[in-house]
C-alpha cells in the first residue's frame, strides 16, 4: 500500500551477513531509501572487504538505481572499509591538532574517493562535537576538539572534502554529544547546560556545517533539559524550531540508530520511529540486526499513527519527499 511505501521511504536498515538478503532486496524494490553497513557485515572469511562493499553496492543498484549506501567512515578509530585491521586515515582528534583545513580536506576527499570507487555515497561523518568533557565515553578522539570554532573549521572541511568525491556528509551528533558521561549506545546521556552554554559550545559546528551545505545532519539520543526534557532524537523543538527555523538546515535529518538505548529503553524501537518523525526527523537509521522484523514493525506502528492522528500523513510526506530527493540527486550526480 501507498502509505507503507512512504514508511520505507524513510528507512535505512543494516543487515547481517556479507551479502545483501532477500528482504532487503525485496524492500529496495518496495521503496526502501537505503542500507546502511557495519563493521559485521565486512568481518569473517571472504573476499577483501572493499570488493565485499562493492558487490553489496551492485546488488542493492541493480534492484534500483537511486539507492542510499552509506556507513561511518570517520578515520582514526571508526571505519568501515578498514574494519578488521583499524583506519590508515588520521581520525578527528589528530586533524585538530595539525590544525590544518586544507589537510583535513585532504583527508574527507580521499575517505570519499575510496568510498565512491565501492559504490557508498554516503558518510556518516564527520562528527562535529565539541569535546568539552573528558570523561566522554563515545566521542572523545572522535572530535577535533574541544574549542567550538576550531571544531566548525574543521567541521566544514571535511564536508567539502567529501563532497569533492560525490559522497554526501551527515555532520553528527546534533545538538552536541561532546558535554556527555554516558554513552548512548547503552543509556540516555542528560546534558544540564544552560541554554547560554548550548548555544556558545554545542550549536557553532553545525551552523557552520549547514552554512556549508551539508547534505544530511545525524540527531543524538540525548537530552538537553534547558531547551526540551526528551531526547534531540525525538524533540521538534530542537530538530524543527532549531535546527531547521535558527540554523536554516533543508536537507535530510537522519536519526543515530533507534536501536540504541538511548531512545529505544524508554519507547522501543517502533515507538521512537514513530515519535522521531513526527518531531521533524526524515531518515531512520536502524542497527544490524534484525533488520527486517524492526522495519515490518516501524511500518506497522507509523499505519496506526496515521490512523490515529499521532503522526500527520502530511509529515510523513514531507520526509519521504525529503530523503527522496537526496537519493535521486546522488544517482543523477553519479550518471556520466
Amino acid at each position: 500500500m501507498e502509505l507503507d511505501r512512504l514508511v520505507n521511504a524513510c528507512l535505512m536498515p543494516g543487515f547481517s551477513g556479507a551479502t545483501l538478503p532477500a528482504w532487503g532486496a525485496d524492500a529496495l524494490a518496495d521503496g526502501l531509501a537505503g542500507v546502511c553497513l557495519y563493521g559485521q557485515n565486512l568481518t569473517g572469511e571472504g573476499p577483501p572487504v572493499a570488493e565485499r562493499v562493492a558487490a553489496i553496492t551492485a546488488a542493492a543498484r541493480a534492484v534500483r538505481g537511486d539507492v542510499l549506501v552509506a556507513l561511518d567512515e570517520e578515520g582514526g578509530d571508526v571505519t568501515r572499509l578498514e574494519y578488521t585491521v583499524g583506519s590508515s586515515w588520521p581520525g578527528n582528534a589528530a586533524l585538530g591538532v595539525v590544525d590544518d583545513e586544507a589537510v583535513t580536506f585532504a583527508v574527507a576527499a580521499g575517505i570519499g574517493a575510496q568510498l565512491r570507487r565501492v559504490g557508498v555515497d554516503v558518510d556518516l561523518a564527520p562528527s562535529v562535537d565539541v569535546n568539552s568533557d573528558v570523561a566522554n565515553p563515545v566521542i572523545g578522539v572522535r572530535s577535533f576538539g574541544a574549542d567550538p570554532a576550531l571544531v566548525a573549521r574543521h567541521g566544514v572541511a571535511y564536508v567539502q572534502g567529501l563532497r569533492s568525491a560525490g559522497v554526501a556528509a551527515a555532520a553528527k551528533h546534533f545538538p552536541g554529544h561532546g558535554a556527555t558521561t554516558v554513552d548512548s549506545h547503552l543509556g540516555l546521556p542528560v546534558i544540564d547546560a544552560d541554554e547560554a552554554t548550548f548555544r556558545e559550545r554545542e550549536l557553532p559546528p553545525f551552523a557552520a556545517a549547514v552554512r556549508a551545505g551539508v547534505d544530511l545532519v545525524m540527531t543524538a539520543h540525548v537530552v538537553f533539559p534547558a531547551l526540551d526534557t526528551a531526547p534531540a532524537t525525538l524533540s521538534r523543538r530542537l530538530l524543527v524550531d532549531v535546527l531547521r527555523g535558527e540554523l536554516g538546515f533543508t536537507g535530510v535529518v537522519v536519526t543515530d540508530a533507534l536501536d540504541m538505548a538511548g531512545v529505544r529503553a524508554a519507547h522501543g524501537l517502533a515507538g521512537a520511529a514513530v515519535l522521531s518523525l513526527a518531531a521533524g526527523a526524515d531518515l531512520l537509521l536502524l542497527g544490524a540486526e534484525d533488520g527486517e522484523e524492526h522495519c515490518a514493525a516501524i511500518r506497522t506502528a507509523v499505519r496506526a499513527a496515521v490512523a490515529d492522528g499521532t503522526l500527520a500523513e502530511a509529515r510523513l510526506r514531507e520526509a519521504a519527499a525529503r530523503v527522496t530527493a537526496l537519493r535521486r540527486r546522488l544517482a543523477d550526480a553519479e550518471r556520466p
